[in-house]
């Protein structure tokens, strides 16, 4: 949505000013996620048309419920789709991530999906959601996608190489490097490989005066993103949901099946023992207890 009409500071002019900001992915189209990210007072979520559902009806209600909870959304499309980047403009995300960002060629390439000329090509239109259904000016319009943030990602042995080419794109914001893929494209080496790519990746960022995306799987992780220096902290929300639900199953045993007991109630309780003054009757049992005993009721 067009800055004028939020009232906030967009995250492009949060990262000048040095804050670092924290967001969650969110894999799994739920309005009532993005809601939760809101009030719980994080900067940010992602919305995920890479590996998620690219439905663009789904994606205008999570970014209305954004709105609504005052937290900006970005969207992660699908490697060179400047159709669906365009769209997702034009419903109002505040910024979008590009996977697979191979060369400085391609980094100019989605700059010029996500940007108004002379530096981009995107198509002109304040009708949409963004322009405010044509309320805003043509300039107040334009002024505001300005503040477009363009996220990168490097994911490939390849793109590391041209790093600090690609960092140094005119029009690029913010590098992501996915450790993931960097993994895959080097045919899974073992940690210490990838975080040697990873740290390339960050060292070329920063070099270039842009700011650094990190994924990460919790709080713990998040500590370590910010003190090498990442300013974008992105929570897996898919794999911080999945290790909330494992710590509430209770322990299994060693041969993976579930605990005997884990499904049964507990046994009612048994008869009351006598009172300690009660005299047992003949054959060892109370009086109260046995069959012939008389029976009062009020």
């Amino acid at each position: 949505m067009t800055a004028a009409g939020t009232g906030r500071r967009s995250l492009k002019q949060r990262l000048a000013a040095g804050e670092r900001l924290h967001g969650a992915l969110l894999r799994i189209p739920s309005e009532t996620l993005v809601e939760m990210a809101g009030i719980a007072g994080l900067d940010y979520v992602v919305i995920d048309c890479e590996h998620g559902p690219a439905d663009l009806t789904a994606l205008q209600h999570h970014l209305t419920a954004a709105a609504a909870q005052g937290i900006d959304v970005l969207v992660r499309v699908g490697a060179a789709e400047p159709a669906l980047a365009l769209r997702c403009l034009d419903l109002g995300a505040a910024g979008l991530i590009h996977p697979h960002v191979g060369s400085a060629r391609d980094a100019r390439a989605v700059v010029a999906a996500d940007r108004y000329p002379p530096l981009g090509r995107r198509g002109f239109a304040t009708y949409s959601r963004a322009g405010r259904f044509g309320t805003v000016s043509a300039a107040g319009h334009l002024a505001a996608a300005e503040e477009t943030l363009v996220v990168v990602m490097i994911e490939t042995a390849r793109a590391c190489d041209a790093a600090e080419e690609i960092a140094s794109t005119e029009g690029v914001d913010a590098v992501l490097a996915g450790p993931a893929d960097l993994a895959a494209d080097r045919g899974f080496p073992g940690p210490d490989v990838v975080g040697a790519m990873v740290s390339r990746v960050h060292r070329a960022t920063h070099a270039a005066g842009r700011a650094v995306m990190t994924i990460v799987a919790g709080a713990e992780g998040a500590r370590e993103a910010e003190r090498a220096g990442a300013q974008l902290v992105l929570y897996n929300m898919a794999q911080v949901l999945m290790d909330t639900f494992r710590t509430l199953v209770p322990p299994r045993p060693a041969d993976g099946s579930a605990p005997a007991d884990r499904h049964r109630c507990p046994a009612p309780p048994g008869p009351a023992a006598p009172s300690a003054g009660a005299r047992p009757a003949a054959g060892g049992a109370p009086a109260s207890a046995r069959p012939d005993a008389p029976r009062h009721t009020s």
